[in-house]
């Protein structure tokens, strides 16, 4: 469990430093849409109250992320109390920082790699010996971040006060040093450096008085997000399952369809096959009438069959010999034969029993109407009588 730990506590470690900067980063952008009145109006500017002795004067002003603005002139010295008599009510929350004249602070450029960017004040903070004459403890210090080069190296700057300079400032400013949240410099031609040389332990943290409500807020815009997509998945759900059956009635119409696409396929096959198997000889009826119209008389048929293109008669005749001769000329079959020996019937008409077989034969083609040519006028033709 202690390994467990240990592994939690160091991936926190390396993960929270890269959360908060992603934030502040997402922040410093949003708010970088908004006008700076606007920032100030809503309470989300980022400003602070600058303090500093000017001879006999107490300078306030107030710095944004875009300009400084005076506020007060008071003489000094004096108390916090007479302060917060002159300020109004959203002055009094902005954190204050007091700025010092350049000639107490030290600053030593730098140049590092980009991987010390996660954590710069460490890494310049072993520097402390090297670029100035005072050891780490000796001082108070901060990093500032100017640019970055070419090659990706970082260049930043390394300001330090001594910590004896400081804490006899702290004496000297009495009742305002329990007022602070930081401590900046002057760079000698009027600019902040922007840095914050007060030790951590000594700095007012100022509380936000909406910061609760901002929460709160914020806690409800997450409930209601989550809400608006629970919801929108719902619709989606629902719109799916309404297109899904949709597309079940469909594919169920299109079966429907297709069924009887097949029955109707089926039919017209059938009847090709039919009409095929009708117009490959003729029919039964036309059989019999060329055989009544062939037959002589005194011929009677027993049995008159059809299998295939074969056509079979069983019967009677007193010319059984001559049946042969008689049904061959028909154009509704070919290859007359008699099968077997005739039979004498022992009756007294002299009749002898036949059996006849003939290949029946397709139907002559109905040949085609002959179109009649259209007369096309010409204007060199005759005219015609």
């Amino acid at each position: 469990m202690t390994g467990w730990r240990d592994s939690l506590v160091q991936a926190r470690g390396r993960l929270a430093p890269g959360v908060g900067n992603g934030l502040r980063w997402w922040r410093r952008s949003l708010l970088a849409w908004l006008p700076v009145r606007w920032q100030w109006a809503m309470g989300w500017s980022r400003s602070r109250l600058l303090l500093s002795q000017q001879g006999d004067r107490l300078v306030v002003r107030r710095d944004t992320a875009a300009q400084v603005q005076p506020v007060v002139e008071l003489p000094w010295p004096t108390v916090p109390a007479d302060l917060e008599a002159v300020l109004d009510t959203r002055l009094r929350r902005l954190p204050r920082h007091w700025v010092l004249p350049a000639s107490l602070v030290l600053r030593r450029p730098l140049r590092l790699p980009a991987a010390a960017a996660p954590r710069l004040r460490d890494v310049v903070g072993f520097e402390i010996d090297r670029q100035t004459p005072f050891e780490a403890s000796q001082v108070h210090y901060d990093v500032r971040e100017l640019d970055t080069l070419a090659d990706g190296q970082l260049q930043v700057e390394l300001v330090v006060i001594p910590r004896q300079a400081l804490e006899q400032w702290t004496q000297q400013a009495g009742a305002w040093s329990q007022q602070l949240a930081g401590v900046d410099a002057d760079d000698g031609n009027g600019q902040l450096l922007g840095v914050n040389l007060l030790p951590p332990t000594q700095r007012r943290v100022t509380h936000d008085p909406m910061r609760r409500w901002n929460l709160l807020l914020g806690c409800a815009t997450l409930v209601l997000l989550a809400l608006a997509g629970n919801q929108l998945l719902d619709n989606r759900q629902a719109g799916a399952d309404r297109l899904r059956e949709q597309v079940d009635r469909a594919a169920l119409d299109a079966r429907r369809v297709a069924a009887q696409r097949q029955q109707l396929q089926e039919l017209v096959d059938g009847a090709a096959f039919l009409e095929g198997k009708r117009g490959a000889h003729a029919s039964t009826v036309e059989l019999w009438n060329e055989l009544t119209r062939l037959l002589p008389d005194g011929t009677y048929l027993e049995k008159l069959s059809v299998e295939g293109n074969t056509l079979q008669l069983i019967g009677l005749s007193r010319e059984a010999s001559q049946l042969v001769s008689l049904l061959q000329d028909s154009p509704l079959w070919r290859k007359v034969n008699l099968t077997g020996v005739l039979q004498a019937d022992g009756g007294a008409a002299g009749r002898d029993r036949f059996t006849l077989t003939a290949e029946l034969q397709p139907l002559p083609t109905a040949p085609a109407a002959a179109t009649p040519a259209k007369e096309v006028a010409h204007g060199n033709a005759p005219d015609a009588p």
